[in-house]
């Protein structure tokens, strides 16, 4: 018997990636959790050894094998299995007996079905299917026992035990030879009746030819007939022909005569046209001017169309620029009030500002002078020195109050100029945004002649027309 070595997967159902089990001798066992794929392994066992009905797979279809894809990674288009035989004992089938190792793979593209290779060569189903079933199993062998398969064996009717007897007898592959030897047969039977059939038609066929040749026969003598009275059919039809050229001959003569009288009809006429042909250049000169003519007007008609064209276009671009200049007007009028607003409330936290700046002045001037009044009266009256210490630090902190006040004033005062510049600033471009009055006179001014132009246009237009 044939031992199973190894088995290689990939692209099979969820086994993705390459993998390879090995079998060793004894028992190899597959444990693992619900949905962990050793039934994929049983089932590539049999798809391996040939199995056929998608339904076994349990799939709608054979490329249902192949991986379909995951939320991470895609599906595949290819799935092989290989499955690796010992053939050490040298049992196997003699198309594969040279090897000690047999290599069964079959590989399904999908789409386009599967095919089987035997240690690298193609070969048939069939052949894969012998290979396994002199080994005494196969895709449907009782030796893979699946739920249920005990109870149905035990349960059997004893017709439906044999194949397992025969499996365990190790002839299972003399019942497919069998098998198949009467396919042959019965396919050989079948050509031989066709042949009965294909000889009966073909003497069906010489019947039908005999008679053909027979008809033949009488055809040629029936012909010869014929060609000895056309013979004398076209000795008749000579002698009339004779007789009807010495007619045609009188008539050539009385044909010549009209022809001469027809050439002398024909040489008047060609002076009446020559005179006709002196006079036709002139007219075709005069009809060459006319047309001449009738093109210039034409042209002059496209132009006047055009330029009427682009008068009216000049008009609305105009039109709308003038609409336009006058919401710039608006705009302009209304940034300009608003600019004048801003400069006024300007203006007025300016001389606050002013005022304010004056008194801190006299403020700081004061604390100055008292501060030197405190330190002479320090000088002289040691006695007080903790008192005026404690004085002279509230004045300068006072004093430091003083100057960061002053110095968020100045800042402030900074900050005032620089949006009085800006607001001038915009004062002077809505001042020369003002001046755009100037342009929506020359606009108006240039619709006005546009107009003057499309009338002349239409006009000199209809004077030509």
């Amino acid at each position: 018997m044939v031992q199973f070595t190894k088995l290689r997967l990939s692209g099979f159902k969820s086994f993705v990636d390459a993998t390879e089990l090995a079998i060793e001798p004894g028992v190899t066992g597959v444990v693992g959790p619900n949905g962990c794929g050793k039934s994929n392994l049983v089932e590539a066992l049999r798809w391996a050894m040939g199995e056929t009905s998608p339904k076994s797979m349990r799939g709608k279809e054979m490329d249902d094998v192949i991986f379909a894809g995951s939320a991470n990674r895609p599906s595949r288009n290819v799935a092989d299995v290989t499955l690796v035989l010992d053939n050490s004992q040298r049992r196997a089938p003699a198309m594969f007996n040279d090897f000690d190792e047999i290599e069964v793979m079959r590989r399904i593209e999908r789409g386009c079905g599967s095919t089987y290779r035997v240690n690298g060569k193609e070969v048939r189903a069939r052949d894969v299917q012998l290979l396994f079933a002199d080994a005494a199993t196969g895709a449907h062998s009782t030796a893979l026992v699946s739920q249920g398969r005990i109870g149905a064996i035990i349960n059997a009717k004893p017709a439906d035990r044999r194949s397992l007897l025969e499996e365990a007898a190790g002839i299972t592959g003399l019942h497919s030879r069998r098998h198949e030897a009467e396919l042959r047969l019965r396919a050989a039977e079948t050509n031989l009746e066709r042949l009965d059939d294909v000889i009966s038609t073909l003497e069906s066929q010489l019947q039908g030819l005999k008679k053909q040749a027979r008809q033949a026969t009488r055809y040629r003598n029936v012909n010869d007939q014929i060609r000895r009275s056309e013979a004398v059919v076209l000795h008749l039809e000579g002698n009339e022909a004779k007789a009807a050229l010495a007619k045609a001959e009188s008539a050539f003569g009385e044909a010549e005569q009209a022809v001469t009288e027809a050439t002398q009809a024909a040489s008047v006429k060609a002076a009446e046209q020559a005179e006709a042909a002196a006079e036709l250049p002139g007219l075709r000169e005069a009809e060459a001017e006319a047309a001449a003519a009738l093109q210039r007007l034409k042209v002059d008609r496209d132009t006047l169309d055009r330029e009427e064209a682009q008068a009216k276009e000049g008009k609305a671009r105009a039109e709308e620029r003038l609409a336009q200049l006058l919401g710039d007007k608006s705009r302009a009028e209304a940034l300009a009030g608003d600019a004048r607003a801003a400069q006024e409330r300007l203006d007025q936290e300016h001389d606050v500002l002013a005022a304010a700046a004056e008194g801190e002045a006299e403020a700081i001037a004061a604390a100055d002078s008292a501060c030197a009044s405190a330190a002479a009266t320090a000088e002289q009256l040691d006695q007080a020195l903790s008192a005026v210490t404690r004085k002279i630090a509230e004045d300068e902190a006072r004093s430091q109050a003083l100057q960061r006040h002053i110095g968020d004033l100045t800042q402030r005062l900074q900050r005032l100029r620089q949006q009085r510049e800006e607001a001038r600033t915009q004062r002077e471009a809505l001042q020369r945004e003002t001046v755009a009055e100037a342009d929506l006179q020359a606009a108006a001014d240039a619709l006005a002649g546009a107009e003057e132009s499309l009338a002349e246009s239409r006009r000199a237009g209809a004077a030509a027309a």
